[in-house]
């Protein structure tokens, strides 16, 4: 018989903020994928574009706002818990200001932006539900 630690739901992993920063992983994977052939080209003066770098930015704060969640969710004491929620906060405004960075890069991709940010709103409003219930 196993004993659990954790009050509260059985799996807590099943959260709706858990299920929507995987999805706004999988957008941002495709949009950094989508973006960055475009933005690899040098420059007429041989530089790079710097926006290249948001594209790894989204990609490396969306899957950090999935590890969060899930330490914040299994951690015992309040204090670490919410030591996480703050990090997922902090991602996820970082996550938000990489996409505006990125919607000035000249691509198409930047379209697809929208949508991510989009998801990225609906994520705070989960979030703000999320931290209460923790």
């Amino acid at each position: 018989m196993q004993v659990k630690y954790f009050s509260g739901n059985s799996d807590k992993r099943n959260s709706a903020l858990y299920f929507k920063a995987q999805e706004i992983m999988q957008i941002s994977r495709r949009i950094s994928d989508y973006i960055i052939p475009d933005l690899a080209v040098l420059n007429e003066n041989g530089t790079e574009d710097n926006r290249i770098y948001f594209t790894g930015d989204i990609i490396r704060n969306s899957h950090s706002l999935i590890l969060n969640i899930s330490k914040a969710e299994t951690e015992y004491f309040q204090d670490s818990r919410m030591k996480y929620v703050a990090s997922v906060s902090r991602l996820t405004e970082r996550l938000y200001k990489s996409c505006e960075r990125l919607e000035y890069a000249s691509s198409n991709g930047r379209d697809f932006l929208i949508i991510l940010r989009k998801e990225i709103q609906k994520f705070r409003k989960l979030q703000r539900v999320w931290r209460l219930s923790l």
